[in-house]
Formats: structure tokens, C-alpha cells, sequence
């Protein structure tokens, strides 16, 4: 009997050891990006950047109103805080999952034993009080509490806590990126209204210009200096200008469109800057070193937590192999009466079990869970690169596009001033008769065409710095 004993003992401790032994590896990824010291012809050296809270970096008034309700009635900004609130719930549960659960209840039950059993054979000759023999249909009342715990020698549940807590903090940063996103989408819709309003003002002060040398070529064909296909050259003209006017309309109605779902209400007039070229640009930015980016922008920190959530989500997937302890206990009143339930100290009833088990055969649904956490781990290390990697090429190409731009608006603007003044000089000539109604009407397109340009290259401008502002991480302060 002894040997039989020791024998199971064996088995047990055989196959405990063979489940344990038998964990999957885990694969790893590639080595990582390393970012550069500097960004190129960058002179700085600061090692952090200061971002700017939205309202001190915008400085116009109408524009901070607008991120202001946007910041407070966006749905997709309210939606974020629900998932926050839910990944809290998360990390809740998987707190309580780690501590006893213990639970007060009322328990009854009827049995019946066969007859040709152990128990049905025992209880038929046995009386349960002085004279009376165990009922066929044998009544079990309980009353008090019952615990059940798994110790988590492992760290499969700590693990899964580790994993719920990284996800919330993602969370967290995922509601800071969609405020980035908001805030800087509200400021490029804003200015891109401010450029379609001076556009409009350009092309209505050519609309005058090209009325006045309309009604000047009609006068000329009345005294044959003129031909009616002069005057039909300038009509034309004069209606295209008329029906780019009202599509400019339509563009600032679509934009107004588009900051009224930014901001959560519904369609009203959008106050704004009316002077354009003379709006001062937001706050400049400190641009530091391109390691900064691993602190401030909130995709690569929500990238950094969702890595880490997925480490502790393996770790835990690899833990399941392990063996597991639970105990599970009870305490408190049984009887096969419900008079005689709380009777002391006879009726009074306790168990304490301990367990531990591990699993050995079939283990498929562990290893497909091991696997899928393992390439769960690997797929968010490159996200985690590629944000890192997006970060640095955004701020490379908006530091670019910042020079780039002061050179181009230098050139247009000269251009346009050039061309401005050569309106003046074909209407002479064309009066005095020494240049064409062609020449006048290339003058003008082109003229307008490098004063549309202008405010493109200063609309660029400023959504240029808006996006820099972006890249670096800023807006969600």
C-alpha cells in the first residue's frame, strides 16, 4: 500500500515537472531603430523641447474659442474618455482577480444515492438522529460563506494586471493624440478659411478690374477701334471670375462645414481674423533633439505602453504552463433540516481544499494563446518603431518645408507685385492703342494667378507650422 503511495506520488510530480518543462520559446523581433543625434542642418542642441500649451501657442482669438469648444463638445474626444473610463474598469478586474473572492449564500439541495452504491447501501441501514434512518431523498441546506483563490506563484495574474494597467495608460495617450489631432485640425481648417476669405477678396478686386476694362472694349467697339470678338474675350472672362467667386462661397461653406463636426455643434457663423497676410504666425517652436520625440508625442508613448502590455500578455500566456494552486474553503452552518440549521455546535460545517494542478495532454488552446500573444508582442515592437520612425520623418519634412517656404513667399510676393503693377501699364497701352486685348487679358491671369499663389504659399505657412507644432508632439497639453 505504501509503494502504491509513493508510486502516485511520482506519476504526480512527473507530470507536473514534464508540464512545466515543455514551454513554448518565444520568439523575438528584430534590434530597433536608433535615432539620430540631430536633425539634419539642425544648429540646436537642446536635449528637450518646452511644447506649448494650445493656448499660449495660438495666439489669435476667434481660433482659441474654436479649439476651446472643440476641446469640450468633440464626440470622438468624448467616445476617447469612454475607453479610458472602461480600461480602468479592466485594470480593476484584473486587480480583484489577484486577492480571495469570498461570498455569503444560501445553498439547498436534494440527493438521491442508487442503491447499489457505497453511499445508497451505507445509508439505508444508518440513522441520521436516535431512531429515524437517512431518508432515500436526503435534504442538504447550507448557510455561510465560501472563498476560492488562485495563488499566482508565477505571475500569471500580476502579469495580466501589468498588461490591463499598459493598456489603460495607452489609452490615456491615445485620447492625448486625438486632442493633438483635434486642436491642429480646427487650426488648419481655420486658417485655410482665413486664405479662401482673401482669395475672395482678390478675386472680387478683379472682378472690378475686369468690369472696368469690359465696359472700356464695349466702348471701343462702339468707335470700331475695337471688334466684337474683344469683347466677347472679356465677357467670358468676366464670367469665369463671376463663377470662381461663388465657388469660393461653396469651398468656405465646406470648411465651416468641417470645423462645425470638430467642434460638436451645430452650424453657426465662424468669427475670424479678416486680415490674412498681416495674422501673426503661432509661437515658434524649439525643435531639440530628435530623442525628445520619444517623451512628447503621445502616438509614440501610446506605441511604448502597448508594447509593454504585450510583453506582460506573453509572460502571462507563458505562465499558463505552469502548474496552478488553488485553494477553495467554506464555513458555516449544513443540516438535512432547515430547523435544525443553526443549531451549535452540530451543525456547524467547514472545508478547506488546496490543489495543484498542471496541464499535460491537449494542450492546444495554451500554445494557440502563447502563440498569438507572442506575435502580439512582435507586432506592437513595430508599431512602436514605425511611430518612431514617422515621428522623426514628419518633423524632418516640416523643418524642410518651413525654409523652403520662406524663400517661396519671398519670390511670389515680388512676383506678384510685379505683375500687379503691369495691370496699370497694359491698360494704358491698350487705350493708347499699343498693345492688344490679349495682352491685357494675359496680363490680368497672370497677375491674379501669382496673387492666388501668394496666399497659397502663406496658407502653407501657416499649416506648416501647425503641423511642426504637431510632430513634435505638442496640442494635447
Amino acid at each position: 500500500m505504501k509503494r502504491n503511495y509513493l508510486g502516485g506520488i511520482v506519476v504526480l510530480c512527473a507530470g507536473l515537472w514534464l508540464g512545466s518543462c515543455s514551454v513554448p520559446a518565444v520568439v523575438t523581433q528584430k534590434n530597433g531603430l536608433s535615432l539620430p543625434a540631430a536633425y539634419p542642418g539642425s544648429t540646436t542642441d537642446t536635449a528637450t523641447v518646452t511644447l506649448h500649451n494650445w493656448k499660449s501657442f495660438f495666439t489669435d482669438t476667434s481660433l482659441l474659442a474654436l479649439i476651446s469648444t472643440g476641446l469640450e463638445y468633440n464626440h470622438d474626444l468624448q467616445a476617447a474618455m469612454q475607453r479610458i473610463r472602461s480600461a480602468q474598469s479592466e485594470v480593476l478586474l484584473q486587480k480583484g482577480l489577484l486577492a480571495p473572492t469570498v461570498s455569503a449564500g444560501v445553498v439547498s439541495s436534494l440527493k438521491k444515492f442508487g442503491l447499489y452504491t457505497m453511499d445508497g447501501a451505507g445509508n439505508i441501514a444508518t440513522e441520521m438522529t436516535p431512531g429515524k434512518l437517512i431518508p432515500v431523498n436526503l435534504p442538504d441546506y447550507f448557510l455561510g460563506l465560501q472563498t476560492s483563490w488562485e495563488v499566482d506563484v508565477w505571475g500569471k495574474l500580476k502579469n495580466k494586471k501589468k498588461a490591463a494597467l499598459a493598456r489603460y495608460l495607452a489609452s490615456v495617450e491615445g485620447k492625448n493624440l486625438l486632442t493633438t489631432q483635434i486642436v491642429s485640425a480646427i487650426a488648419a481648417s481655420y486658417y485655410e478659411l482665413m486664405a479662401i476669405d482673401h482669395t475672395l477678396k482678390i478675386i472680387d478686386e478683379t472682378i472690378l478690374i475686369q468690369e472696368r476694362a469690359y465696359e472700356l472694349v464695349k466702348v471701343q467697339k462702339e468707335s470700331a477701334v475695337s471688334t466684337e470678338l474683344a469683347v466677347k474675350q472679356f465677357e467670358s472672362r468676366l464670367l469665369n471670375l463671376r463663377a470662381f467667386h461663388w465657388d469660393l462661397l461653396q469651398q468656405a461653406k465646406q470648411v465651416e462645414s468641417a470645423i462645425h463636426i470638430l467642434t460638436g455643434r451645430m452650424p453657426v457663423p465662424i468669427q475670424r481674423e479678416q486680415q490674412f497676410f498681416e495674422a501673426a504666425f503661432p509661437a515658434l517652436i524649439e525643435t531639440g533633439v530628435p530623442s525628445a520625440l520619444l517623451q512628447n508625442r503621445p502616438d509614440i508613448r501610446q506605441a511604448e505602453w502597448n508594447v509593454l502590455a504585450s510583453n506582460a500578455e506573453l509572460q502571462s500566456a507563458r505562465a499558463a504552463f505552469y502548474p496552478s494552486f488553488n485553494i477553495t474553503g467554506s464555513l458555516g452552518f449544513q443540516a438535512f433540516k432547515p430547523d435544525l440549521l443553526i443549531r451549535t455546535p452540530e451543525s456547524v460545517a467547514y472545508g478547506l481544499l488546496g490543489g495543484l494542478t498542471t496541464p499535460i495532454i491537449n494542450r492546444t488552446a495554451l500554445k494557440a494563446n502563447f502563440q498569438r500573444a507572442n506575435a502580439g508582442q512582435i507586432e506592437a515592437f513595430y508599431q512602436y518603431q514605425k511611430a518612431i520612425l514617422t515621428g522623426y520623418v514628419e518633423v524632418h519634412n516640416e523643418l524642410l518645408r518651413v525654409k523652403n517656404l520662406e524663400r517661396v513667399f519671398d519670390l511670389k510676393n515680388k512676383e506678384a507685385a510685379s505683375l500687379s503693377q503691369s495691370i496699370d501699364i497694359a491698360e494704358i497701352l491698350f487705350k493708347a492703342g499699343r498693345a492688344s486685348y490679349l495682352e491685357v487679358l494675359l496680363t490680368q491671369q497672370n497677375a491674379l494667378q501669382a496673387k492666388l499663389e501668394l496666399v497659397d504659399t502663406r496658407k502653407k505657412q501657416f499649416l506648416t507650422t501647425v503641423n511642426l507644432y504637431k510632430a513634435l508632439g505638442g496640442g494635447w497639453q
